[in-house]
């Protein structure tokens, strides 16, 4: 379908794919195989100027909005997830300080994250607080012109390979959620360390790592917004990035569908290709109108934010949790489609489900949307009273 995209937005799409093809899918299996963060292609991805998407022109940026995210993150996801978490995890990063970084913050890191030079992470999970965010332990104390962090962040995408982390941490308990505040944290300040790497069922080629901080002081104005507002800037975050999320979904999706209709016009039973079979193209055809219609929900979510709107929480999460839903049943049915051969490593499609199932549950638990979705609907229908 056309979606009307305008002409740099042609080229970000052509120029990932070009990337996809060339630099991404020879060296994908090897990449899951290994657990090997894919720092080659990150430096291609700079030099093609792809981290300059969402960073305003002033700070050496494209000036992209979400939509511009979104096409780019599909088309790496097409080739590997792995490979395009690894990408968008800096722009979660980057997020908090687009939406509340001060001039000086943003003309120190924003360059910086732009060309690739650093990448960023954002660093919110903990052992005992995923959906609960929050009940997180990791504290802030003020000390004279600095704050001092203890405690340690879980699960934490770029973790280890990140030169800037965005970190929320409690900095009054007795107010809850209302008590965290943002943080920026470089990777060489005292007393910050990297834990254990996590090994993972999918997104391999991801780096997923614990973050510690023993006693780490950071300079008092590296706060985000303002002391409290930890918890907004992650919620704006996440209201944000979620439609990357499921561009992610679109894009494994579209991958193993590729790859089963392209095996099921030469595998042959019976005498007959099997996509003349009507349960394969019925399975097919089931697969290709999923895609399409999540691929809707995500651009028009992703343009609906980028004109301007403020109230984009449920259709953030609407454009989350259908598409990654749907991912997780595409690539299930690739693997069925392929049989046998699906379930081996020889063929792509086993990676793509593996790769799939995490789209369902970071961010933000496919639960959690639901939640948000129905909270919003409660709040829409009580107004229309």
């Amino acid at each position: 379908m056309d979606y009307f995209f305008t002409e740099e937005q042609e080229m970000i799409r052509d120029l990932c794919r070009q990337i996809a093809e060339e630099r991404i899918k020879p060296v994908r299996a090897e990449l899951d195989e290994k657990e090997e963060f894919p720092h080659e292609i990150m430096k291609a991805l700079a030099q093609a100027d792809l981290f300059q998407i969402i960073i305003p022109e002033q700070y050496g940026g494209l000036g992209g909005g979400c939509l511009e995210n979104c096409i780019a993150v599909e088309e790496l996801s097409r080739a590997c997830c792995g490979v395009s978490t690894s990408y968008a995890a800096s722009f979660l990063g980057a997020y908090p300080m687009l939406l509340f970084g001060s001039e000086a913050q943003k003309e120190k890191y924003l360059p910086l994250i732009g060309s690739g030079e650093q990448l960023c992470a954002f660093a919110l999970t903990e052992s005992s607080s995923g959906s609960d965010a929050g009940s997180i332990k990791t504290e802030a104390v003020k000390d004279g012109d600095s704050y001092v962090l203890n405690g340690s962040k879980q699960w934490i995408t770029n973790g280890g390979e990140a030169g800037v982390y965005t970190v929320v941490a409690i900095t009054d308990r007795n107010k809850g959620a209302r008590g965290a505040t943002a943080f920026i944290v470089e990777a060489d300040d005292p007393g910050f360390s990297i834990g254990k790497k996590e090994v993972k069922m999918g997104i391999r080629a991801s780096a997923t790592a614990e973050l510690i901080f023993n006693d780490c002081r950071i300079p008092a104005d590296r706060v985000l917004g303002k002391e409290g507002l930890g918890f907004v800037v992650a919620m704006r975050t996440f209201d944000k990035s979620r439609p990357g999320v499921g561009a992610q979904a679109v894009g494994v999706a579209q991958g193993a569908l590729d790859e089963a209709a392209s095996f099921a016009r030469v595998r042959k039973q019976f005498g007959k290709p099997i996509i003349t079979f009507q349960a394969v193209s019925h399975m097919l055809a089931d697969m290709a109108v999923d895609v399409e219609a999540a691929r809707a929900l995500v651009y028009a979510t992703a343009r609906y934010i980028d004109s301007g709107a403020k109230d984009f929480s449920k259709v953030s999460a609407m454009a989350k949790v259908f598409p990654t839903d749907m991912a997780m049943r595409v690539t299930t049915n690739a693997v069925q489609v392929l049989g046998g051969h699906g379930y081996m490593r020889e063929y792509p499609v086993e990676k793509m489900m593996r790769d799939a199932k995490i789209l369902q549950i970071y961010e933000g638990t496919n639960q959690i949307q639901r939640n948000v979705i129905g909270q919003e609907l409660n709040k829409e229908y009580g107004r229309s009273k």
